[in-house]
């Protein structure tokens, strides 16, 4: 990449963070809500290294992945540039088990967290890498939870979704932190989020340290935010549309 092609890429990214920052914001102040209070998470899955730099020069500490093999190299390979600490990875994407031990190695925060199969595996994944020293605090972990009680497209159903809740909080390797989901497909926006912020007021009455709320993408963060959300992953309205895989 030539240098006016990477200070036209910077331009093009400061540009969509920016807008994303202005959504954002409007949408909490018109849901009487204070800005700071919720995470806007550049989801930079299919994008280089190069952009995750951008970003962390723009001020961004927290980047979303969602795929493991793609991660585990992204992540080594932005750590053997830039040593800050405060740069907290989130996987995003579903996680099998059989990748548990690898992601909890890299990853503050699992958002998609829908069995106790797996969180028993990345539980054990946690221990182990604290033991290797790869880290030195519990891993962070969201429930994601189906909407629509449909298993097919990934989250743990209503009805079980306290029993997960009580075995994570048992965990030693592991954080409960709270919850994410994604609208199912043809849902209204507002109404999976109305839904979503009721199944989180009733985990937190029996887990109250499972504050966060992971909802909202680039098409629906106003929606989201308007239904209590504290985090919202925003890949496109940054980055532009994803090369491909």
């Amino acid at each position: 990449m030539t240098a006016a092609d990477a200070g036209a890429r910077r331009a093009e990214i400061a540009d969509g963070l920016h807008r994303a920052h202005e959504r954002l914001d409007a949408a909490a102040r018109a849901a009487g809500r204070d800005p700071a209070e919720i995470t806007l998470l550049p989801v930079t899955k299919f994008f280089p290294v190069s952009d995750v730099e951008i970003l962390y020069g723009l001020g961004c500490r927290a980047f979303g992945e969602s795929r493991e093999q793609e991660a585990t190299a992204k992540v080594a390979e932005f750590r053997s540039r830039t040593t800050d600490p405060t740069v907290a990875w989130h996987m995003i994407g579903r996680v099998q088990r059989n990748k548990a031990r690898a992601v909890a190695r890299w990853a503050h925060t699992v958002h998609s967290v829908d069995s106790a199969r797996l969180a028993r595996a990345l539980d054990a994944g946690a221990r182990a890498a604290q033991d290797a020293g790869d880290r030195d605090t519990p891993l962070a972990v969201l429930l994601q939870v189906s909407l629509d009680d449909d298993p097919q497209r990934g989250g743990v159903s209503s009805a079980d979704l306290h029993a997960l809740a009580d075995e994570i909080a048992g965990t030693a390797g592991l954080a409960l932190r709270g919850l994410m989901a994604v609208p199912p497909l043809g849902w209204d926006p507002d109404a999976a989020f109305e839904r979503l912020a009721g199944l989180h007021a009733a985990l937190r009455s029996d887990h109250p340290e499972a504050t966060e709320l992971s909802a909202g993408m680039s098409g629906d963060l106003e929606a989201a935010v308007r239904w209590g959300s504290t985090c919202v992953r925003v890949g496109t309205a940054v980055l532009g549309s994803r090369p491909l895989a």
